[in-house]
């Protein structure tokens, strides 16, 4: 456990355990040297207690770093709950877990994440002032994709010498809160769509409302096309897959999509250009935050429109230092996150 945290540079990993209300959840806290940690909760089924502890642990990281890029005043944190098999009351376990929060006094902030809707914040927020995503502030899913589709539209301009998204063919893999929104957005534009889900009923709203060809959840590898939109969990790009794409460009949604950097690597000797994850879906993130610090809906919809400007100069970056995005983009966020380490003062 010390070791997964000091390999990720986390600041703090709590537990809590609470019997009665059926509650056991980790909050992984990366770094507060910038402000407040921010990040979602997942309540979500895990194989293992160590496999919550990896996701926290990981997501954390990639939390701090989508605030630093952002040039957000927060840290970055991540919470789990792991899902009980059993019966259990949904909104006690919600309150329980805000008890949690709430005995950090401000160093985490909780919203939304994958498991999670506006209704549990709404029952956190009844045992702590620390959480967004509530029914007065709103789901930031559609943030999310805003700043996916500009990522999308910097990646096909850069890659393909694409003005426009009229006839470009995305695949994208889960079609929930935000890979739906992502679709609609490209269906709006123009775009061709693939598209798959776990969940059969939701790839199928898609090729109803989109005319999106659907396919298997093992089948979305393999769909000849522009770009690939990962949109479900993590670590769906490593060796088992990557030598399956044919496309150009990834960019999507879901968080921690390499698993592993090396993976990265293996994209970059491709030539498929890979848009990191942690800055391509931070719309949400800048939602949750600008939101909660009472920012305009104007203020907001502006710093969201930034990332796919901060994505071009990324693969500017990329192209003229000829090194890996992913490689580029950790290390700026690891500048900004530590600007008075050896290394960056060398620099």
């Amino acid at each position: 456990m010390f070791e997964q945290m000091e390999s990720n540079g986390t600041e703090r990993l709590l537990f809590a355990c609470d019997p009665d209300n059926a509650l056991r959840a980790i909050i992984a806290i990366h770094s507060t040297e910038r402000g407040p940690a921010i990040g979602g909760c997942r309540f979500i089924h895990y194989d293992s207690e160590i496999s919550a502890i990896q996701d926290a642990v990981r997501l954390a990281r990639g939390m701090s770093y989508k605030a630093a890029l952002a040039g957000l005043p927060h840290g970055g944190a991540k919470a789990v709950i792991l899902k009980p098999s059993g019966r259990f009351n949904r909104p006690d376990l919600m309150k329980a877990f805000g008890r949690f929060v709430n005995t950090l006094k401000g160093d985490y902030i909780t919203a939304m994440d994958s498991g999670t809707h506006v209704s549990d914040m709404d029952h956190i927020r009844q045992s702590t002032q620390w959480v967004s995503c509530t029914s007065a502030s709103g789901d930031p899913s559609p943030y999310t994709a805003l700043g996916v589709f500009a990522g999308i539209q910097s990646a096909v301009q850069f890659q393909l010498n694409r003005e426009n998204l009229q006839g470009i063919h995305v695949s994208i893999q889960g079609v929930g809160h935000v890979g739906y929104e992502v679709a609609r957005l490209l269906h709006q534009a123009g775009a061709y769509l693939t598209v798959t889900d776990i969940d059969k009923k939701l790839a199928k709203r898609c090729a109803t409302e989109f005319s999106a060809s659907v396919v298997s959840p093992e089948e979305i590898y393999i769909v000849p096309a522009d770009v690939f939109c990962p949109c479900g969990l993590g670590g769906i790009l490593n060796s088992r897959t990557i030598d399956q794409l044919r496309v150009s460009i990834i960019a999507g949604s879901a968080n921690n999509q390499l698993e592993s950097q090396i993976d990265g690597d293996h994209l970059y000797s491709k030539g498929i250009l890979y848009a990191p994850d942690y800055l391509i879906n931070a719309g949400g993130l800048i939602f949750v935050a600008m939101q909660y610090a009472a920012n305009s809906q104007s203020e907001i919809q502006q710093k969201i429109a930034g990332v796919g400007s901060a994505l071009y100069e990324l693969f500017q970056a990329s192209s003229t230092s000829k090194q890996a995005v992913h490689r580029i983009a950790d290390q700026q966020a690891e500048s900004i996150l530590n600007p008075n380490s050896p290394l960056h003062s060398a620099a």
